[in-house]
């Protein structure tokens, strides 16, 4: 039994290292690559869709990195590639959107939500207090008693 845990626990151990990630690809220049995890850090992963492309491992966010990473290279300004990237994919991209009329929802939709869920919840709730006590169904009097009790 002693020998059976110890090899699972070994087997364990070293399957610990198959879930370390390679370092990702630093540039040449620490600046080049400080501006590159800036607005990496800005642009939306399109297939985590929760996460930067900064901080996704999929495979789109990559390219979209290494992407950036040419544009610095070539001179390109910050704001360029952010209206490159916004051209090319939509608002989307971005992970904190503009306002404007496209992106309302994105910006309201979820406080919209929760004052219509409430708002239901408190019509269902008044509705139930001014119901008369008929409108229910009957209680069943075999689910309130003790089926412990003889």
């Amino acid at each position: 039994m002693r020998s059976v845990l110890l090899a699972m626990l070994a087997s364990l151990w070293l399957a610990f290292p198959a879930h370390a990630n390679e370092a990702a690809p630093a540039a040449a220049d620490p600046v080049l690559e400080a501006r590159m995890t800036r607005i990496a850090s800005e642009l939306r992963c399109l297939v985590c869709q929760n996460q930067t492309i900064a901080d996704s491992n999929a495979d789109l966010a990559q390219d979209l990195r290494r992407q950036v990473r040419e544009m610095l290279a070539r001179g390109d300004d910050d704001a360029k590639i952010i209206r490159y990237m916004t051209d090319r994919y939509g608002d989307f991209v971005l992970y904190r959107p503009p306002m404007k009329a496209t992106t309302m929802l994105l910006w309201f939709g979820p406080a919209l939500m929760v004052v219509l869920g409430l708002g239901g919840l408190a019509v269902v709730m008044r509705r139930r207090a001014h119901a008369a006590a008929n409108q229910f169904e009957p209680d069943d009097p075999a689910l309130f008693t003790d089926p412990h009790q003889s």
